[in-house]
């Protein structure tokens, strides 16, 4: 049994809900081990995700996937201030090498203040900044 704390990427949302991706089974295979976590993401992984899933489906599909992302009670969403949003900055310039986006480093900088070592992802720029992929794949 998994325990513990974990932040969810806009990846984890994404695959859950479109079947077409290549990690929708497992997606939807290690959602329900999230029960026995307490589960975080941010506003800016929500606005990721709901673009992505208006640019590949449409904005009915989109809106009903973050509709229910945000009536998830488990759910707490995380939202950056200015200092996370700088610092945010500062570490996409330490990942200069790597393409690295802003959402992403906002998130490691929450991830860090809250001190949740473990993301929900398959963004393998996690694992770069020191973070731990769950599932493993």
């Amino acid at each position: 049994m998994v325990s513990g704390v974990i932040f969810v990427d806009t990846g984890a949302f994404y695959a859950r809900a479109m079947r077409s991706d290549a990690h929708h089974t497992l997606a939807l295979a290690t959602w329900p081990k999230l029960d026995a976590l307490r589960v975080y993401t941010s506003n800016l992984v929500l606005c990721e995700t709901a673009e992505l899933l208006l640019r590949r489906a449409d904005a009915h599909f989109a809106a009903s996937c973050v509709s229910a992302i945000l009536a998830e009670e488990k759910l707490t969403i995380l939202r950056p201030g200015a200092d996370e949003e700088h610092t945010a900055l500062e570490l996409m310039l330490k990942f200069s090498d790597q393409p690295i986006g802003f959402v992403d480093c906002v998130s490691m900088v929450l991830m860090k203040k809250q001190r949740i070592r473990r993301v929900f992802s398959f963004d393998r720029h996690f694992r770069t900044a020191g973070f731990t992929l769950w599932p493993q794949t």
